[in-house]
């Protein structure tokens, strides 16, 4: 199984339309970091974490890295990245597009709240995508109509609103 970090967004996003377990099936263990944990605050995905045995909080060891990256980014993403790089991480779950080009640009591989549904399907954990996605919309998962469009199409699903 791979070596996963996740950042705030996709832990929220999949607690709060239910798909939370999607993470277990896929990855089967998650690290996150304190700012990470701190920033769970909602009932629903601090239940969720708190319930995950899968889930372990990793204090990142490189403070000044986190700190040089929080002039950029948020200090669950600053440290999300910080501790993928040191625990050489395998996947960073991050859905900002500025902490996302960051970790890329440090040599990390990222997936989205997305593309998670989409492995999701892919490995037969989801039958249909376009509910999500619609009770993802809903919840204020924020996302372009090209790109609800986009993974519809990359999960072979055709939109029926």
């Amino acid at each position: 199984m791979p070596n996963v970090v996740s950042n705030t967004g996709p832990i929220l996003a999949l607690a709060n339309v239910e798909q939370f377990d999607l993470l277990r099936q896929l990855y089967s263990k998650v690290f996150i970091p304190p700012a990470v944990r701190a920033e769970v605050k909602d009932d629903i995905s601090l239940a969720a974490i708190t319930s995950a045995n899968w889930i372990t909080i990793q204090t990142v060891k490189d403070e000044l890295a986190v700190n040089l990256l929080r002039e950029e980014l948020d200090p669950g993403e600053s440290e999300a990245i910080i501790l993928a790089k040191e625990l050489s991480a395998d996947l960073v779950l991050i859905d900002d597009r500025a902490a996302r080009r960051k970790a890329q640009s440090v040599g990390l591989n990222v997936i989205g709240t997305l593309g998670i549904l989409l492995l999701g399907k892919q490995n037969k954990h989801i039958t249909l995508i376009q509910p999500t996605l619609n009770r993802l919309r809903e919840r204020g998962f924020r996302m372009s109509n090209d790109l609800y469009e986009q993974v519809l199409k990359d999960a072979s699903e055709t939109k029926t609103d």
